[in-house]
């Protein structure tokens, strides 16, 4: 069964957020990624947002607390609203594309899905409702983001 984890949009803070809830919650992050890491021909990143927070990921028991940073080609995000989307990691490919194709109906797929230069099946979309999803499956760390 997939897990449903929180994933939260940051305007340049994400670092400092989550070195707090890390203070809160204790453990260790499990992924550390930031713009620069995946930076090529086909994915420039200005020097602004080169440190940014491309992907967190904090464990607390067996959930997973995501975030990042939104870089600043997106615009900043309304600290209000459209902050966080719900993400879930599916244990297959074929759970995954279950799910993103049945939650996506009739909505608007932001990332179709697929393989994604970090290594997972990745894709988001905001369903019919207006609500914000992600959904991945990374073979190599099972059902943790």
């Amino acid at each position: 069964m997939a897990l449903i984890n929180p994933h939260i949009n940051f305007n340049g803070n994400a670092q400092e957020a989550f070195a707090f809830y890390k203070s809160v919650f204790g453990g260790e992050f499990s992924k550390v990624v930031r713009l620069k890491d995946l930076a090529s021909a086909e994915f420039e990143v200005s020097p602004s947002d080169e440190n940014k927070i491309l992907h967190i990921s904090l464990p607390i028991g067996s959930n997973v607390l995501i975030g990042n940073d939104v870089p600043e080609f997106l615009g900043k995000v309304n600290e209000n609203e459209n902050r966080s989307k719900i993400s879930i990691s599916a244990e297959s490919k074929e759970e995954a594309d279950k799910l993103f194709y049945g939650l996506s109906a009739g909505g608007t797929i932001e990332m179709p899905i697929e393989d994604s230069p970090w290594g997972s099946y990745f894709g988001m979309f905001r369903d019919k409702f207006g609500i914000e999803w992600i959904v991945e499956f990374d073979s190599n760390h099972s059902v943790k983001i």
